[in-house]
Formats: structure tokens, sequence, C-alpha cells
């Protein structure tokens, strides 16, 4: 079927909650006809790095599909490295990021101090968690969720109608996030930082990805890119950088497949993020 059910529900699974999971889970695959007929995962709520979102509690479940972080609402909250624990976990199973930081959120709850989550917080979160291994991304924006209008109580300071806020900037741009993703091989892509030599920051960090015939690295300020050529097939590569605020192509031109090579977006600076795009020049597209 078409159905992924996701069991949780935003929660943190005492003992005793963990069996009534099971349980669920379990009816849900008789009701379903087989293990096989039914994919699920694991709503949790926050947890720490090394936990691993549901991976803490039902990894090794036959049930579980996959596996659900909840990064949470914050903006530094290196979502990379929370990515790459559940990625590397045994026995293998994808993960994908489930509730990050919505577009128009009050930061970590503190609108006050922190401001509002903008564009750029939410594609940023997006391009970080698919970069760094995650099967998948949820958009979310706060004002949607509760279908916040103006003759109802808003939820943790949501403040712009439901029916607007579809139309907010960060909700048109994942459409850029899919068809970037979309447009190389997936099935031979993996996370790979050994690419770069420089990933920086919390703040600026720099993640690479690639397949066998390419590659795409996010900077999510704009900062110069080292590149250690030769990860792909080819002996000479094309390259061009990708605008991730409108999905528009800057190209670069051909250059060896050796040595290292730095690339330099064409603006640099907060919310001045770009995606650096290599192919093998006998396959790119």
């Amino acid at each position: 079927t078409n159905i992924i059910w996701v069991l949780g529900g935003d929660r943190v699974p005492d003992e005793k909650a963990k069996s009534v999971w099971r349980s669920m889970a379990a009816g849900i695959t008789e009701g379903t006809g087989g293990q096989n007929k039914s994919i699920m995962t694991f709503h949790p709520q926050p947890n720490g790095v090394e936990d691993g979102g549901s991976s803490k509690y039902f990894h090794s479940d036959e049930w579980l599909d996959f596996n659900m972080l909840q990064t949470g609402h914050c903006r530094e909250n290196n979502v990379w490295d929370r990515i790459q624990v559940v990625y590397n976990r045994a026995p293998i199973k994808p993960v994908l990021d489930g509730e990050p930081l919505y577009e128009d959120h009050p930061v970590c709850f503190n609108a006050k101090e922190l401001g509002i989550s903008s564009a750029y917080d939410v594609r940023k979160h997006a391009y970080l968690d698919l970069f760094a291994g995650s099967f998948g991304h949820t958009y979310g924006c706060h004002d949607v969720w509760q279908m916040y209008a103006p003759n109802k109580t808003s939820i943790n300071g949501a403040r712009i109608p439901w029916y607007v806020a579809i139309d907010l900037p960060g909700a048109a741009q994942m459409k850029y996030v899919r068809r970037l993703m979309e447009s190389r091989s997936m099935l031979d892509r993996i996370p790979d930082q050994s690419v770069i030599s420089n990933a920086m920051g919390a703040n600026d960090r720099i993640q690479a990805t690639r397949g066998k015939d390419y590659i795409f690295i996010y900077s999510s300020q704009g900062k110069p890119i080292t590149v250690n050529m030769g990860k792909i097939s080819g002996n000479e590569v094309t390259s061009f950088w990708f605008n991730p605020r409108n999905g528009e192509e800057k190209m670069l031109g051909k250059f060896p497949n050796k040595g290292e090579k730095v690339f330099t977006p064409p603006t640099t600076g907060y919310g001045q993020d770009w995606i650096l795009v290599i192919d093998d020049a006998t396959k790119s597209s």
C-alpha cells in the first residue's frame, strides 16, 4: 500500500509505553496481512545526538522499517551528526528527519530573544539532512500545522493565517530541493565528507554527498569550498552553482578531475547558501 504508519505521536516511550507501541505495530502487521505489507516508523521527541531518535527505542524491532528523528526547532543543532549516528547504526535502516525547524516558528520557542525561523533556516536543514544521509526530510510550517486563523487561539506564537502561510518562500523553495535530489541517480548516493577539506562550523557548515559520477556540496553561508578531486569517475568534470533560493544554475566550466580545487560561490554571508554540482564530463546532463 501507499500508507506509512507513524507510531509514537511525538512521545518519549518508557518501558510500559514500549509494549503498547509494539502491540500496536503487531496489530498493524496482522491487519495489513504481514510484515512486508506495511511500512512503519516511530515519531520521537528530540533526544541526544547519540540516542538517534527512534533508534534508541526500537531499532532492532522488525516492524520498524525506517528510523525517524525530531531534530527540533532550534537553528544550530548539528543535524548532520544526528543523521550520521542513525545512518551508521546496525542493522542498516533508512533515516528520515520527521520534525526539523518549521518555517515561521519561534526559534527554540523563544521568539523574543532568538526571533522567528526563515526560509533560509528551513532549506538549510533540508540540504544538510539530505546530504548527510537522510533519505527524506519533512517541511513544516508553524502556522499551517495548527491551521491558525484570526478567529483561533494561537499556539506558541503563530501569527500568519494558514491560508497565507502556505505561500511562504520556504515552502516554495522545497521544490528546488526535490528537483536537485531527483536530477541524479539516488541509489548510489552516499554522504562523503572526504570530498572536501573544510567542513567549517555549525553555523556555516559545508556538507557533501556524491554518487559514482556526480557530487553535490552545500555551502550554508556561501563560503569557499576546497574539493578533493578524483572522488568520482572521469578524467574531466563539469560544474555549476545551484541557487537554492530560485533553482537557477550558474555554469562554471570544465576542469581536470585531480588534485585540489577551490570553488568560490557567487555570493557569501548569512542566508547566501549555494550548492556546487560536479559531474563526470562524459555523463553530465
